[in-house]
């Protein structure tokens, strides 16, 4: 392997590892004290004033056209709402499994709405293993003595999130949006409308009593998991391309699923180990061109 390439593949594993660590610190500021209003603040504060500098003297474009209010609105304010709310309510591993595990399906789903789906065997057989990894979760809820109901409840938070997020790279590649004006458009926007709701409304509980999480957050929410993950990715697309990228990215619900089982020690279910490997699995087989190719040269022979 050359060294281009090596180095295209540790960026993707970075951005992969960055995406795994925020399910854990996501569910990390669900079971703090701080609620999930206060995790939206700090995520886009943070983020807003690193990136304020950035826009106005590296990256400068129109920033307020209503596409980009739009997409602040939906992978901004939506996303966030719902998401954030899921991971005071659900389990981590639920969340490694239904937020990056759901976003091919759904993605998916919207391309036969809009009528630009492409139905490969390979493509329909990974979203066709994806859902039954999310019915294996749900029904092993549903055949439960005892409905937990915050923990469904969170658990459809995470699918409406993980909805919004894909609306919200529809319109990206409908548009045409850069990275950067996406990132930086959702982190200023969100904040501008975001914010005074927060500052005027919203119930706090951000003290000095919870610095430490407080800290975590902003570093995490507002640096690691948005600014620096999304220049690993564009760099490992650039170098490794979009289907291998996309592929590497089926290791987040494994990574992050299985640490949330160690570090928040979550209970251990053969529904939940299975819907994560499925989920995986699927997400995998949706973006790797491994079984295409095959497929082409056992034809061709």
């Amino acid at each position: 392997m050359n060294t281009s390439l090596t180095k295209g593949y540790l960026f993707a594993m970075g951005a992969v590892l960055i995406w795994s660590g925020f399910i854990l610190v996501s569910r990390l500021g669900g079971i703090s004290e701080l609620n999930h209003y206060d995790v939206i603040a700090l995520r886009y504060a943070t983020c807003t004033f690193i990136l304020l500098p950035v826009w106005w003297f590296k990256q400068r474009f129109a920033l307020f056209q209503l596409k980009y209010w739009l997409l602040a609105l939906v992978g901004g304010i939506g996303y966030a709402m719902f998401t954030f709310h899921g991971f005071q309510l659900a389990p981590a591993s639920h969340g490694a499994l239904l937020l990056p595990g759901s976003m091919p399906l759904f993605m998916f789903v919207m391309a036969i709405v809009l009528g630009q789906a492409h139905f490969t065997l390979q493509k329909t057989l990974g979203v066709s293993v994806i859902t039954l990894g999310i019915a294996a979760l749900f029904l092993e809820q549903w055949a439960a003595t005892q409905i937990n109901e915050l923990i469904l409840q969170g658990d459809i938070y995470f699918l409406i999130g993980a909805v919004f997020w894909c609306v919200f790279s529809v319109l990206i590649n409908h548009w045409g949006i850069t990275p950067w004006q996406a990132t930086i458009s959702l982190a200023i926007l969100t904040c501008i409308m975001y914010l005074p709701w927060y500052i005027l409304f919203a119930p706090k509980n951000m003290s000095l009593n919870v610095l430490p999480d407080i800290l975590t957050q902003m570093l995490y929410q507002g640096l690691l998991a948005t600014i620096v993950q999304l220049l690993l990715l564009v760099r490992a697309i650039k170098i490794i391309g979009a289907a291998n990228m996309g592929a590497l990215m089926a290791l987040v619900p494994l990574i992050a699923g299985i640490a949330a089982l160690f570090v928040f020690d979550e209970p251990v279910t053969a529904s939940l180990i299975s819907g994560l490997i499925l989920v995986a699995f699927g997400a995998w087989l949706t973006h790797s061109r491994l079984i295409e190719n095959l497929f082409y040269k056992s034809t061709m022979k």
